[in-house]
């Protein structure tokens, strides 16, 4: 009951905010939002439509399907903001959301961005969270809060690594000591795997297909190595020499080698990681291996793939999409023990 009262009064919010979802987590509650970071906006003056239809589950719904004054965006490309008013409409909404209804005082909010992100994009992420009714803001690095929410021993003197697949981000850091030791970034991630599979489409059916279609070929079919039993499947699409609907079946042969080039990227993404780290470091990860996150990580047998790949023992996660927030839920929870490695804004916003 008093810690009910507690978050009444003044809350903590974890902030995972990604280029394909957003999700939020209270402390002392855990995870209370997963919405995907989508804003339906007007294209005569680019304002978020009224009405929660506008953010999340409900505007990307729209997305594909919507009339030509109605445009389906994403406010955030490759893990970081790109258009800062959306970001913040986004973010009010479901800060909004995820509170308990009643007046209380604005929350402090950490935010999980990008290792490799500019000091443009921190102040960014920084002006968005604040302006959307954050009182304090403190970042940390995607990879640091999901090794930390999948349960590996980061404060102790061994390596453990993490590959988070996101939907416009891959993020691998070797993590010693509470620190990063060596952490890649690059743009690929869940996005890049549907276009992927939407261009070989194009050139080998002359179908084209919309990226929402794409996503479900890779759920449905999509695996990094061949599967026991391969699948097949119906998709629809528009034919590029007559404009007309038509259908052609794609077998999961097929989508693998469409996600070819996104999965050689994230190979090369952890090798380059692993090349800076120390031998010692290095031989710890014979035994402690890889451990994969982030909704990319749910491709069917990409941890046989990428064991292959690089040499190391390599699991997923027990629940890899909310791996991050859950990290994040943790370094408010101990917030004195993490505390020197986020990082705060200026000042707060009352």
């Amino acid at each position: 009951m008093l810690q009910r009262l507690f978050h009444y009064f003044s809350a903590d919010l974890a902030v995972d905010l990604g280029t394909a979802n957003t999700r939020i987590g209270v402390v002392g509650e855990g995870l209370v939002l997963d919405e995907p970071s989508v804003v339906a906006v007007a294209e005569g003056n680019g304002r978020v439509l009224s009405g929660g239809c506008a953010v999340g589950h409900m505007a990307k719904q729209m997305q594909g399907r919507t009339p030509e004054s109605i445009s389906v965006v994403r406010p955030l490309a490759d893990g970081v903001v790109a258009d800062f008013q959306l970001c913040e409409a986004m973010l009010r909404y479901f800060l909004h959301k995820a509170q308990p209804s009643g007046f209380r005082r604005k929350p402090r909010v950490l935010v999980a961005v990008p290792a490799r992100i500019t000091p443009v994009e921190k102040r960014a992420v920084f002006n968005s969270t604040q302006r959307a009714g954050a009182r304090q803001v403190w970042l940390t690095t995607e990879a640091k809060a999901a090794a930390i929410g999948v349960g590996l021993p980061i404060a102790e003197p061994v390596a453990s690594m993490v590959c988070d697949i996101g939907g416009g981000t891959t993020e691998t850091a070797v993590l010693s000591l509470a620190d990063t030791v060596s952490a890649r970034s690059i743009r690929t991630g869940g996005d890049a795997m549907d276009q992927a599979i939407a261009d070989y489409l194009r050139r080998h059916y002359s179908l084209r297909i919309g990226l929402p279609a794409a996503e479900r070929l890779r759920i449905d079919l999509g695996s990094a190595y061949p599967l026991e039993e391969e699948q097949v499947e119906e998709i629809s699409g528009v034919d590029m020499i007559s404009g007309l609907p038509r259908k052609a079946t794609v077998t999961s042969e097929e989508v693998r080698q469409a996600l070819e080039d996104p999965l050689q990227r994230i190979v090369e993404s952890i090798k380059s990681t692993l090349d800076g780290c120390s031998p010692d470091l290095a031989a710890d990860l014979v035994d402690t291996g890889l451990v994969l996150c982030g909704g990319g990580s749910l491709l069917r047998r990409i941890d046989r793939f990428l064991g292959e790949q690089t040499g190391l023992p390599v699991r997923v996660a027990s629940e890899p999409r909310a791996a991050v927030a859950q990290g994040m839920l943790i370094c408010l929870e101990q917030f004195e023990r993490w505390r020197p490695s986020l990082q705060s804004s200026d000042e707060d916003v009352y």
